[in-house]
């Protein structure tokens, strides 16, 4: 499986929220399989996107886009990082 880690900044939380349930069928449509969702549990306004995704390729497609850079300044997103993964492993214990 592949996945995509982002962490990144937002200006207020349920804005950003808003937007990011706005773009389910872009990202569907992208390649986007399931995600997560966390936040620093000291400040709400750090997130952490977890997604698996079809393909790496699809997902750096996606948010490299100029349409998601878009979709991300209006989110009030800083400097977000993109750290893109490969499954080696996955259990339950």
């Amino acid at each position: 499986m592949q996945h995509v880690l982002i962490i990144h900044e937002v200006k207020s939380y349920p804005a950003w929220k808003i937007i990011f349930d706005e773009a389910a069928d872009i990202r569907k449509v992208a390649g986007e399989i399931s995600y997560q969702l966390l936040r620093f549990d000291t400040d709400a306004n750090h997130i952490v996107h977890f997604s698996e995704w079809s393909s790496l390729e699809n997902a750096r497609r996606f948010f490299e886009s100029p349409e998601l850079v878009a979709i991300r300044i209006k989110a009030g997103v800083k400097a977000p990082d993109f750290i893109y993964l490969q499954e080696l492993e996955r259990g339950i214990l």
